[in-house]
């Protein structure tokens, strides 16, 4: 079962939230019913990168990775070939 490293915008404050599911898009809407304390006062909340896995360890590694980018190096990710969030919308 693949794993997914997602990052999701907030359209209130444009901070990005790092994260791992099995289903981002799920996921997403999880986020933007406020089912997540810690997202739940930026709503709503925007896909703006995925990434595959083939694991949850490696995708817990690479979300870790991932959550000591800074923006630049964050915004260069969704930028990136690695990104395949339009296979979620």
């Amino acid at each position: 079962m693949p794993f997914f490293v997602y990052i999701i915008q907030s359209q209130f404050d444009n901070s990005f939230y790092k994260g791992f599911s099995i289903n981002p898009a799920a996921r997403l809407i999880q986020h933007n019913q406020k089912e997540s304390k810690y997202t739940a006062n930026k709503t709503p909340w925007t896909l703006v990168y995925v990434e595959q896995l083939l694991s949850k360890k490696e995708a817990i590694i690479r979300e870790r990775t991932i959550k000591k980018y800074n923006r630049a190096q964050i915004e260069a990710l969704i930028l990136s070939n690695n990104n395949i969030v339009n296979t979620f919308r």
